[in-house]
């Protein structure tokens, strides 16, 4: 089955639209909320997302805009964030969780995202991360 983008945002790089992070989830999956461990898992996921999005990607630069996709393949539900930013390698930042880097006051946001959702990946050279979640289930 293919993927089905089912919900789209696009807003100026700034800081106060992480706020529109929670909305576009309960949009997106309207009862998730029913459903806590799952809605804040994907919630702060997401939120880290976007803020790494509009803080490190666009710079706080509202002539830059983010992007948040939400689409479904059979039961994978995918949040994709896409910045404009020059991209970075996930893969060279620092472990948030050694010793020398436990004081550091960034350098969590990917660590979290990897821990939370199923499956990450990053894209166009770090300006995009896609974030995948299979144990969104229907409210019982």
């Amino acid at each position: 089955m293919p993927s089905s983008l089912v919900n789209r945002i696009v807003f100026p790089a700034e800081i106060q639209n992480v706020g529109k992070v929670e909305s576009f989830i309960q949009e997106s999956l309207p009862d998730i909320r029913t459903r806590e461990e799952e809605f804040g898992r994907i919630l702060i996921a997401l939120t880290e997302a976007v803020n790494n999005a509009i803080q490190h990607g666009s710079k706080c630069d509202p002539g830059k805009e983010v992007e948040i996709e939400y689409a479904i393949d059979g039961d994978v539900h995918t949040f994709s964030v896409k910045d404009s930013g020059t991209g970075f390698d996930p893969d060279e930042l620092p472990d948030p969780t050694d010793p020398f880097f436990i004081d550091q006051p960034n350098g969590r946001g990917v660590f979290l995202m990897r821990r939370l959702a199923d499956d990450i990946a990053f894209k166009d050279g770090g300006r995009c991360v896609d974030l995948h979640f299979r144990s969104v289930h229907p409210a019982r």
